[in-house]
């Protein structure tokens, strides 16, 4: 009689087969078997289960773009095979950081680089580098007391909610509006001056010159440019620019893993950056954890971004408007309109209008039946695309998907 082996007895325990019909436990079981991850029967041809169905998560279509809430993006499939790759070994963690920091670096043109946990880690821990590189007896010490007195600068027309990520570390923000203003309350309490590249336009200091007093006064600088690529040269013309350290969202459109980030820029800022976070203990970023796959999969998606074809990715993006706008072309009183926001999310946007009066329907009725038809389709509005007319964004969309939307917007607006 031949006795199974451990092997052929797992096999038989977790097939794609038998874990689809064990109910909810054994559905992620078929997925992973799907995915080739259980060393199961299943074959290459089979559909992949969707996990989320066993949660009873309902995916969408995303024309809204690269949005946390809605989940960043989509990894491609060579950087899913990186993180995969990565998760089969032990490595040093430590040693990998820095490894995959010096290719990333290379990649954008930088001193230096950090994968991060996200825009708003890498905030976080740039943050914390310009409060302690020059004191690391600092960093066991952090949040700091504010009786030290330590201010970040930031114009007031540059306040966002991930200011919080600033005063975590116990500095505080000091707001200021011309550049007068920067440089009488410049002291050796300032520890970085911070600024939003999608705020640029609304505030009185510009770029060039808010360097330029940050340089004088020996003060690091901390650019946020989180939704900010493409362009591709956006990796290195800020750092290029003057600024010290530069903030990039890995999960828009690097389409690395969504919880992570970049901070991109001066050697010695980015190793205080490192001794601020995990594996280090203690530190104000412990629970800052980047994993050997994120880290991996952060290069692989940086390496896939700058060496794609950008012409040819805004063509395919021009292809999927012209789909949508051409299943609305004999929609009565329907106009289109191309877009590109100037600095984040710059990627053609199409807006399109309607009479409202006359095709008895409004912006807010269209985006709720998008909402709620199958499959679901979520809008969304970014900056830089005013407030006018309904916004989709084709950035995000998977084949077929363009088609998808212009088919439901006709029958919407015209009442199919």
């Amino acid at each position: 009689m031949k006795v199974a082996t451990m092997s052929e007895n797992r096999e038989k325990r977790v097939t794609r087969r038998n874990v689809l019909k064990t109910g909810a436990g054994g559905a992620m079981g078929g997925w992973l078997a799907a995915a080739g991850l259980t060393g199961s029967e299943g074959r290459a041809e089979d559909p992949m289960p969707n996990v989320y169905d066993t949660l009873g998560v309902k995916p969408f279509i995303n024309a809204a773009g690269t949005i946390t809430t809605m989940g960043g993006s989509i990894m491609p499939p060579e950087v899913v095979a990186a993180w995969q790759a990565a998760s089969r070994h032990f490595v040093d963690l430590r040693e990998l950081q820095d490894r995959v920091g010096e290719r990333i670096a290379e990649l954008c043109r930088v001193e230096a680089a950090l994968v991060t946990t996200g825009a708003a880690g890498a905030i976080l821990l740039g943050t914390a580098a310009a409060v302690t590189h020059r004191d690391e007896g600092l960093i066991a010490c952090l949040p700091v007391d504010p009786a030290l007195g330590l201010q970040v600068v930031s114009q007031k027309s540059h306040r966002l909610c991930y200011d919080r990520q600033v005063e975590a570390t116990g500095a505080k923000i000091i707001e200021v509006e011309t550049r007068a203003e920067l440089e009488a309350v410049l002291d050796d309490k300032t520890v970085m001056m911070m600024a939003y590249n999608v705020r640029e336009t609304a505030g009185k200091i510009k770029r060039q010159e808010w360097i330029e007093v940050a340089r004088k006064n020996n003060i690091p600088t901390l650019l946020d440019a989180a939704a900010d690529t493409p362009p591709v040269d956006a990796l290195w013309k800020y750092n290029d620019m003057g600024y010290d350290l530069v903030v990039f969202s890995g999960g828009k459109a690097l389409r690395g893993p969504q919880d992570g980030g970049l901070l991109l820029g001066r050697k010695n800022l980015i190793e205080a950056a490192k001794r601020n976070t995990s594996p280090y203990c203690p530190t104000i970023g412990r629970g800052m954890k980047v994993s050997k796959e994120d880290m991996v999969a952060m290069w692989a998606a940086v390496e896939r971004f700058v060496g794609m074809d950008a012409s040819a990715e805004w063509r395919e993006w021009e292809r999927r408007i012209e789909a949508i706008e051409s299943s609305l072309q004999r929609v009565p009183t329907v106009t289109t309109q191309r877009i590109v926001p100037p600095i984040a999310n710059s990627v053609p946007h199409l807006l399109v209008f309607w009479d409202e009066n006359e095709l008895g329907i409004s912006r807010s009725e269209v985006t709720s039946k998008l909402r709620d038809g199958e499959p679901s389709i979520r809008l969304a509005r970014v900056s830089g695309t005013g407030s006018e007319g309904l916004l989709i964004s084709v950035f995000m969309l998977q084949p077929g998907e363009d088609k998808i939307i212009g088919d439901r917007l006709r029958q919407i607006l015209s009442r199919e």
